[in-house]
């Protein structure tokens, strides 16, 4: 009776043997999936481009002029560039400095009165008579 108990208990055994090697792989297999991600993301904070003088240069603003080209404004120390952008090559357009206010090129102070709320209400009130068939000239 004992001889027969002996061969499906080492069977079990085995199994159990075979299933703790194949979660120590998987576990080993983890560690080393989590290393590299780790690896990757103090490369993209630390890694190449990152040193230098913090904000020596800076996109101030960019527009698609067709599929692979791209106009760019770029400032560096005070001075903003103009750059035409395209499938292999840079071009510089134009340059001009800076203004105090570091904003993009072509934006206009917002009014102190109102603010976004107050433009928002006149041009909803201005597009709703255009969509009711009043004319400008009823609103």
């Amino acid at each position: 009776m004992s001889a027969a108990a002996l061969p499906g208990a080492a069977a079990g055994g085995e199994a159990i043997i075979g299933l703790a090697t194949l979660g120590k792989t998987a576990a080993a297999l983890a560690l080393i999936i989590a290393l590299i991600f780790l690896c990757a993301a103090l490369i993209k904070r630390l890694g190449p481009g990152r040193g230098g003088r913090p904000g020596a240069l800076r996109v101030v603003t960019s527009t698609a002029v067709g599929t692979r080209e791209r106009v760019v404004v770029v400032e560096v120390e005070g001075t903003w560039l103009v750059l035409g952008v395209a499938s292999g090559q840079v071009n510089k357009l134009h340059s001009l400095p800076a203004p105090e206010s570091g904003g993009a090129p072509g934006e206009r102070a917002a009014p102190a009165e109102g603010g976004f709320p107050a433009r928002f209400a006149q041009a909803l009130k201005h597009n709703a008579g255009r969509t009711l068939g009043r004319g400008d000239s009823q609103s």
